[in-house]
């Protein structure tokens, strides 16, 4: 299907905007797509915080060129893209899940910012934990310290108040 002048200026402005919004972008290959694994891996993807959507190829890398993202020899073939705009891993994560799954889907490459990233790379940040759990743990990493520093300064007058209490019960005892 042929688009016009105008259709096309309007598709590239919409590419422009999901990768100024993007966090990440992962490139997908597809062959012989059902809509049932296309909705499938939509939901999913929406569960992620994010959105996947089939590209023109030319387009988009034209989109990429007016973003200051030169190395696009990844868009080949038929393109599925993820747009990250919350949690790159948890993206990252579902789509490599869906690789997995189906002989549909092959990631190409994906951008992390502007650094382009290879399948390696993307298999890697799919294997970080998911956001929440980061969060607590460098909030614990943090805190750690501080709760140690209370516990020790709070140490003498908690053994002060054990020796003022065994005296209390012995007087206690004898009287």
């Amino acid at each position: 299907m042929a688009f016009t002048k105008k259709q096309k200026t309007q598709m590239m402005a919409q590419y422009e905007q999901w990768i100024d919004n993007s966090q990440a972008i992962f490139l997908l290959t597809y062959e012989n797509m059902s809509m049932k694994e296309i909705d499938e891996l939509r939901q999913k993807v929406r569960d992620a915080g994010s959105e996947a959507h089939v590209v023109k190829n030319t387009l988009m890398e034209k989109a990429f060129q007016n973003k200051g993202i030169d190395n696009t020899q990844a868009l080949e073939g038929k393109t599925l893209a993820g747009f990250a705009f919350s949690d790159p891993p948890a993206l990252a994560k579902v789509l490599k899940e869906s690789t997995k799954k189906s002989e549909v889907f092959k990631i190409k490459a994906g951008y992390l910012g502007s650094q382009l990233l290879s399948e390696a790379d993307i298999s890697a940040l799919a294997e970080l934990p998911p956001l929440p759990v980061m969060r607590a743990t460098i909030l614990g990493t943090i805190m750690a310290p501080a709760n140690k520093l209370v516990r020790t300064l709070v140490e003498p007058a908690r053994g002060l108040a054990a020796v003022v209490k065994a005296y209390s019960e012995k007087a206690e005892a004898v009287g």
